[in-house]
């Protein structure tokens, strides 16, 4: 018998491409302010936004203050003049633009997935941004809901969106529910947090420090087949109606 009833995902650079849409939008934004989006303004700009975002997840700050600190700090880093509220308020309508999937099986996965178990997606970032760019992925056909810490006032690491999620899901055995993400310290130490079981997507191959441990660890999407389906399921991939029989 199947173990998982219900997925939930993290979105970006889990389903969705947050390096090369950040890359997109962030490039857009510094132009429009005159400001030439070469390698060391990016990294300075990514170096700031990071150390806001690390703080957020540890509760050390809150989402509001991040959001009026990193271009502001930006703009001093760089001496450059303008509104560093202003500009965050341009990028997070830039960055709603660029739904690029993380890999190019996402759909096909999320399908064949959709048609076994519940898949929801929660991830840390603004409301108006993520679900934006999952329903404009085409992501938001396959997943019953999305929740963003923005709109539930809790990020990752923090089992408060977790659990939001589960009842909004109606789901109440969490030994049924897997969390999928990228991140050690917030996916996989949130999953944990929230009593689930875990997988780490590591397409990259990177080197886990030892600190998190997830219960699976994967480089390509389909291998939560195997972690999911019955054995007649993953032997009738690509038909439909496949629910699990409770």
């Amino acid at each position: 018998m199947a173990k998982y009833y219900c997925i939930l995902f993290d979105a970006d650079n889990t389903l969705l491409n947050f390096d090369v849409a950040e890359s997109k939008a962030l490039a857009d934004t510094l132009r429009n302010y005159g400001i030439e989006p070469d390698a060391e303004t990016v990294q300075t700009y990514r170096t700031i936004n990071g150390e806001l975002w690390h703080q957020l997840e540890k509760g050390q700050i809150r989402r509001d203050k991040l959001m009026a600190e990193r271009f502001t700090r930006f703009l001093k880093a760089v001496n450059a003049a303008g509104s560093g509220a202003e500009m965050n308020q341009y990028y997070l309508d830039q960055l709603s633009t660029h739904p690029d999937l993380a890999a190019p099986n996402v759909l096909d996965v999320m399908k064949e997935l959709a048609e076994v178990a519940t898949l929801a997606v929660v991830t840390n970032g603004f409301d108006r941004v993520q679900s934006r760019r999952v329903a404009e992925s085409g992501l938001k056909e396959f997943v019953e809901e999305v929740f963003v810490s923005e709109k539930f006032d809790s990020e990752k690491p923090n089992r408060k969106i977790f659990d939001t999620a589960l009842r909004s899901l109606g789901v109440e055995n969490r030994e049924r529910v897997l969390m999928v993400g990228d991140s050690l310290t917030s996916d996989i130490q949130g999953g944990i947090n929230a009593g689930l079981d875990t997988c780490w997507y590591n397409p990259n191959h990177a080197e886990n420090p030892g600190k998190v441990c997830p219960t699976y660890e994967i480089s390509n999407l389909e291998e939560l087949y195997q972690l999911v389906m019955e054995p007649e399921e993953l032997a009738n991939v690509g038909l439909k109606n496949r629910r699990h029989q409770l």
